[in-house]
């Protein structure tokens, strides 16, 4: 009797959970579409003051109320690429590393401090930027830089430190955890069956990397990269601390400039009228970007663990 009345409970359970779990899947969107909206409501002034023509102009004067997001999308668009450059082969290279090749004496330390390198607030990031990397590069690259292949557009300039240079490597820092965890994951899991199969037919493991386990963990692993590039276009902090927040577009990986989200922390506390709907709508074009290439990165990774699973269980159900 008693089993009976526990198995006439259950249901009952399983549907609070059911709806629990519902609500606040619901209340998560509703919040996302309440910050999309609230940003636009701000930003309803400088959209009707300027229309499309904002993400084409290229002058920000408050003083004169001209704002244009040229110069800042551009900064924006340069160091998180160039710190996408930089963090992908260094985080798929130790992804491997992790996950296929270390003795697991190293494997286990090493796993433990790239997640404890993504629990490390940003500023951290940022005051390590600008008390070492900073002076590094004003006397050490940017100077050899400036002097010996200051003739290329690139590298002209005088070497200041903070600029461009500075801003994307502090931001590969900052997402080359989450390229390796995730790429890692990716790679982990390969099927077994695949593994053997490949040394049975007298692969090395080098061999089995590079040709089994890369081709099949690519969609991931651009999955993971587009996960790194979201964080690297919202970074605020840290890279406000190394760019040089100079409202110019970037010509030179030495010279200062801003991102998006260095102008709104620069500017936002003491911006009022239209400087202030100018700013959310900065704040709005981000955020669309952001949400546009996180989506696209959980895509793949969904996409690569689903398929990964599929050829898993295929090959097991073949034995």
């Amino acid at each position: 009797m008693r089993t009976t009345k526990l198995a006439m409970h259950k249901p009952n359970g399983e549907g609070f959970f059911t709806y629990f779990t519902a609500a606040a899947a619901v209340l998560i969107l509703a919040l996302t579409g309440s910050i999309f909206l609230v940003v636009l409501w701000g930003a309803r002034p400088a959209i009707e003051a300027f229309g499309l023509g904002f993400l084409f102009a290229a002058v920000w004067d408050p003083v004169r109320d001209l704002y244009g997001a040229v110069p800042v999308i551009v900064g924006t668009i340069v160091t998180s690429i160039l710190a996408i450059v930089i963090a992908v082969p260094l985080g798929v290279a130790a992804a491997i590393f992790l996950g296929e090749l270390a003795p697991s004496w190293i494997k286990k330390p090493a796993s433990f401090t790239v997640e404890l390198l993504a629990a490390i607030p940003s500023v951290v990031y940022g005051l390590w930027g600008l008390f070492v990397l900073v002076p590094w590069i004003r006397t050490g690259p940017g100077q050899f830089l400036e002097s010996h292949l200051g003739f290329l557009p690139f590298f002209q300039g005088p070497s200041l430190g903070v600029g461009v240079l500075a801003a994307s490597l502090v931001l590969a820092m900052m997402i080359l955890p989450t390229i390796t965890a995730i790429s890692r994951e990716i790679m982990r899991a390969v099927p077994v069956e695949l593994r053997e199969a490949v040394f049975a037919l007298g692969s090395t493991r080098w061999e089995m990397i590079v040709k089994v386990v890369l081709p099949i963990s690519k969609v991931g692993i651009m999955g993971a990269t587009l996960l790194g590039l979201g964080r690297a276009l919202g970074e605020a902090m840290a890279v406000t601390m190394v760019i040089g927040n100079a409202n110019l577009i970037p010509v030179s990986l030495l010279s200062p400039a801003q991102t998006v989200a260095s102008l709104i922390v620069n500017e936002f506390p003491e911006a009022f009228d239209l400087q202030l709907s100018a700013l959310l709508l900065l704040g709005l074009t981000l955020f669309t970007i952001t949400f546009l290439v996180n989506v696209a990165a959980v895509w793949l990774v969904n996409r690569t663990s689903y398929r990964l699973k599929n050829q898993g269980g295929a090959v097991n159900g073949k034995q």
